[in-house]
């Protein structure tokens, strides 16, 4: 009969040497943890420093003026446009990236297909994620802007009288934007998805199925629920990319400092501002484009905190 020792057991076998090791290899991960927070703090701090005297100069009507004014003498600044153009375009690519890659996120976890096609799939969704962003923006510029433009006509003639589509494409826009940051976002949220329905018990499969559900009544009803707080996860850090993409999205949206009900128009977004501006700006300027990346933060921060509640109460649930 053999007689399971405790974890003190064990460790109290090891040599001191062992031990050690251990010790330092406990307090280097500790440290390398702290460290990712340290990080974080002190880009937060040199950006809300940076920001300060435009902070004191406009307050919160930053927030709502959508002037800006960047000639000495008459500066004024104001971020709405370009915090309405990152919500909205990263809203659009959540829209078309959330169904597309969480279905292939099901197709390539389920043995829907043979493993070694299987495989040729997720190392090409892989390989989407290595394509440099730059080379996005200019394939969205000889492209995706001439492919869409019919597209957004259409739309235009004959659902004009909505207000998204009220006025007819002019070729970079929202709506290029958004398609372009789905399909950079993609390439997270099909492996987070796929990873976090792959790593489930595979009890929870074959209980459903003994107990008579369909095949798509366990994937949906059984695996997405379990694996809800991956998904969210993945879907999170694809809105993180979408709301921080600056060169791809700098050059399809046109860089227009207005706001539109129509995704049709040109548009502009934080990330889009900064890369057009700060190479050349100086004084109460630099401070203003501080001021909108502190936003960018903030809008960050929130997000992450709303999805942390829905997984929560999704968890509490099942």
């Amino acid at each position: 009969m053999t007689i399971p020792l405790s974890d003190d057991a064990v460790l109290g076998n090891r040599s001191a040497g062992e031990k050690t090791t251990d010790g330092l290899f406990v307090n280097l991960t500790k440290l390398l943890a702290i460290s990712i927070g340290v990080i974080l703090t002190m880009i937060a701090l040199v950006v809300l420093w940076r920001s300060l005297p435009a902070m004191g100069a406009f307050g919160f009507g930053f927030l709502t003026n959508s002037t800006w004014n960047p000639v000495q003498g008459r500066e004024e600044y104001g971020a709405l446009p370009v915090i309405y153009g990152t919500l909205v375009s990263s809203f659009i690519a959540l829209a078309i990236a959330v169904p597309l890659g969480l279905g292939t996120a099901i197709f390539l976890s389920e043995d829907f297909i043979p493993a070694n096609i299987r495989t040729i799939l997720v190392f090409l969704v892989e390989l989407l994620a290595a394509i440099p962003s730059v080379v996005y923006g200019l394939w969205g510029v000889f492209v995706l802007i001439p492919f869409l433009k019919p597209i957004g006509q259409w739309l235009h003639d004959s659902f004009g009288w909505f207000p998204l589509f009220s006025t007819a494409p002019a070729g970079p826009g929202m709506f290029p934007a958004g398609v372009i940051l789905s399909i950079m976002i993609l390439p997270i949220i099909i492996a987070i998805s796929r990873d976090s329905l792959a790593s489930l018990p595979p009890e929870l499969r074959q209980a459903s199925l003994g107990l008579g559900a369909t095949r798509w009544g366990t994937i949906f009803r059984v695996l997405i629920p379990a694996a809800f707080s991956g998904i969210v996860g993945g879907i999170m850090l694809g809105l993180g990319r979408a709301m921080g993409e600056t060169i791809a999205v700098t050059l399809v949206i046109g860089n227009a400092n207005r706001i539109s009900p129509s995704i049709l128009e040109p548009a502009n977004t934080i990330a889009s501002l900064l890369a057009n501006q700060f190479a050349e700006a100086s004084g109460m300027q630099v401070s203003a484009l501080m001021y909108a990346g502190f936003v960018l933060l903030v809008l960050t921060l929130i997000i992450n905190i709303l999805a942390e509640i829905i997984v929560n109460k999704i968890k509490a649930k099942y």
